[in-house]
């Protein structure tokens, strides 16, 4: 599919920029953050680096995008309850967590975040804030439910139901064990339940 930016040079090809989010995320789990090169992407990826230069300001938004956005993108749940759907959104983030690119991005995008504001900035609105915005409806449903109140402050939880999970596997560096996600979630779950 090709489409255009937003008002300026030639019609973005999806495909191009697919392989290069796929080539990204396969170089930073081989050879690590620091030691991964835009121009090994570009040719892993198959295109020149103006390409990439189009799409992403630099290394640390790239390697954002290609390791730490699946679960944003993934099919919002509905199970009929809030413990299932967040259940299912915890889930989602313990396999992005888990996977070898996420533990060797980390450290490295730890670091470019806290030296750069800007690069922080860029992350929240391009990524973060629509991935949380999406997630509302799960709240949203919840309190339609009955299951919690409408003064539950929604975007907190979401920042708690990722924390725990940065936590545990990307600082802590724990293997998930396989009740972990509906564990955590049962935790916010009780934590907001109409009482």
């Amino acid at each position: 599919m090709i489409s255009s930016p937003a008002g300026r040079g030639r019609p973005r090809d999806e495909r191009s920029g697919a392989a290069i989010v796929r080539a990204a995320a396969e170089l930073v789990a081989e050879s690590g953050y620091a030691a991964m090169s835009m121009g090994a992407v570009a040719t892993r990826a198959g295109v020149g680096k103006d390409t990439i230069y189009r799409r992403w300001s630099g290394k640390p938004e790239l390697v954002y995008e290609a390791v730490f956005t699946a679960a944003d993108t993934a099919e919002l749940p509905d199970t009929g309850t809030l413990e299932g759907d967040l259940t299912a959104v915890v889930q989602s983030l313990v396999e992005e967590f888990s996977a070898p690119a996420a533990a060797a991005a980390l450290p490295g995008l730890l670091a470019d975040f806290a030296a750069t504001p800007k690069l922080r900035a860029t992350i929240r609105s391009r990524f973060l804030q629509p991935a949380k915005q999406r997630l509302v409806a799960v709240f949203d449903r919840a309190a339609q439910r009955g299951e919690m109140g409408a003064d539950v402050p929604v975007d907190l939880m979401l920042d708690t139901l990722a924390g725990a999970v940065f936590f545990h596997l990307g600082i802590v560096g724990e293997h998930p064990d396989p009740d972990l996600s509906r564990r955590i979630a049962a935790m916010i779950t009780k934590g907001i339940e109409v009482r």
